[in-house]
């Protein structure tokens, strides 16, 4: 194992700079020692530090984040956080806290703005803490650096950052190994035909490489790096285009090196089968009107997920307090990501990945976030209402809990005569109290202790198949394989019965 570059991810608000901070590092840090200069964009590119090279993500942050994590692509290593200096935490910087936090990554906080006169970094060091990150200052564990895209200002501190960060991570990977990459950008080039942009996890991609990447086929015919100079191979933790690609693969697909075209192909086709199977089947993820049936039915889980979007932050607080506020020690809601503004479809495929709902309050939902949720059957809920929410909510937490088993004994009848018959033993019953239901379960009770706990199969009335005996009737009864019934043994009939828990 040799060590790798850390593959960074820059998310934050709109306006806050990512973009100034990722064209700083393009124009100053790209890799020394070739020529031409960045040509093109094809969605990553390293930069060099103190001889170290890192790898940066320049793609929408959420979308790229949420997508990769969807499809099981979950390659990046270290996030940084930018926060304007002057606005401090908007919606989206706590949605990309929140992207972050959940998939566990390290964080690193870039301060941007500083250079302005409206700049305050305590209180925005303040609105960190109180959404978990207490920055190294104020006695935490979050690294953090005021920087200036502008001026420049702290963007040495921020790569340091990052190579400490990286050198704490222990980043390694084995450049012998099969080869195998991550797709984090795909597009149709004219006079390229379909391409890709891929970071290599492991192994080292050449140019001639049969390969696979989700249900195609393909052969590397070209590589281009991020200088858009053509190289022959691509190492651990390096982003590549990759041209040879018989159709355009999704974000997040597994690019894996096969030992052969025709082995590539006939994987190809395999998957390609499944693909088509799958697609005849009906897809199902948690819907509010499955979960509300889910009461009678028996379905249940322990954890309501949410995906939450509002009109305004403050109504964004107001609906995350009221539905925290229903009181359950047997169900746990959870709010996968609140935030202010329409419903995107970085939120359908977050929403995808965890399998949850997305709620709407006053809030429309982009032309491709609704082509997105019905291609991955994920469900979106609107309203306009807030106790129409939150009804609809306490009422999918019910759906979550297992129903309770009510066990109701309907009638007692003793065995008077066993008869042999070629399938096995009847008993000769009269019945005591109640009624004997064909449909119900029965046990076999012998001084007072059960020996046998089933299923009826045959109740009859002389000759005849009935559905059930009353008190005072004589009948025959056979439970199951049970044969071996003794003269006055007792056989209880009852029913259980499910019904809904409480929260």
């Amino acid at each position: 194992l040799k060590n790798r570059p850390p593959i960074v991810t820059i998310m934050g608000h709109v306006d806050h700079g990512k973009t100034s901070i990722l064209d700083f590092f393009r124009k100053s840090k790209v890799v020394s020692g070739e020529a031409g200069g960045i040509t093109q964009h094809i969605g990553a590119y390293q930069v060099i530090h103190n001889d170290q090279e890192i790898t940066f993500l320049d793609t929408p942050g959420h979308a790229i984040f949420s997508d990769m994590r969807a499809r099981g692509a979950d390659i990046t290593d270290i996030v940084i956080i930018v926060v304007a200096a002057n606005d401090g935490i908007m919606p989206q910087t706590l949605e990309a806290i929140n992207h972050a936090k959940k998939a566990k990554k390290t964080i690193i906080v870039a301060i941007n703005k500083v250079d302005l006169p409206s700049a305050n970094l305590d209180r925005v060091k303040s609105q960190l803490a109180e959404n978990g990150l207490q920055t190294t200052d104020f006695g935490g564990d979050t690294e953090f650096a005021a920087v200036s895209a502008i001026t420049g200002t702290g963007m040495e501190d921020l790569l340091e950052l990052i190579a400490l960060q990286a050198e704490v991570l222990e980043l390694k990977a084995n450049p012998k190994a099969t080869s195998r990459a991550a797709v984090i950008e795909a597009r149709v080039v004219p006079g390229r035909g379909t391409t890709a942009t891929v970071i290599v996890e492991s192994g080292t991609l050449k140019v001639g490489t049969p390969f696979i990447c989700g249900p195609y086929a393909g052969k590397v015919r070209s590589l281009i790096n991020d200088r858009g100079v053509a190289v022959k191979s691509a190492h651990p933790g390096m982003p590549v285009e990759v041209i040879g690609f018989e159709e355009l693969p999704n974000v997040g697909d597994h690019l894996t090196e096969m030992k052969s075209e025709r082995e590539a192909k006939s994987l190809a086709t395999e998957r390609q089968e499944a693909q088509r199977l799958a697609r005849l089947k009906p897809q199902h993820r948690n819907r509010m009107e499955d979960l509300y049936s889910m009461v009678r039915d028996g379905g249940g889980k322990s954890q309501l997920k949410l995906i939450l979007k509002c009109d305004v932050q403050g109504s964004v607080e107001a609906i995350k307090k009221a539905v925290l506020a229903i009181e359950s020690n047997k169900v746990e809601c959870t709010f996968i990501t609140a935030a202010a503004g329409p419903i995107t479809e970085s939120d359908v495929s977050y929403a995808a990945s965890t399998d949850a709902i997305i709620l709407g309050f006053n809030v429309k939902v982009e032309a491709k976030a609704v082509k997105s949720a019905k291609a991955s059957t994920v469900e979106i809920k609107l309203y306009s209402v807030v106790y129409e929410l939150i009804d609809q909510v306490r009422e999918a937490m019910l759906g979550l809990l297992e129903p309770l088993t009510r066990e109701t004994v309907i009638g007692h009848a003793e065995v008077r005569q066993i008869f042999k018959l070629n399938r096995g033993r009847v008993a000769g019953s009269f019945v005591m109290d109640g009624r004997i239901h064909r449909k119900a379960h029965a046990r076999v009770i012998r001084g007072g202790i059960p020996v046998f706990d089933g299923r009826m199969s045959t109740l009859r009335r002389f000759k005849d198949e009935v559905e059930e005996v009353r008190t005072n009737f004589e009948c025959g009864i056979r439970l199951g394989e049970f044969n071996e019934y003794e003269e006055g043994d007792v056989i209880e009939c009852y029913k259980l019965e499910k019904y809904a828990q409480t929260l």
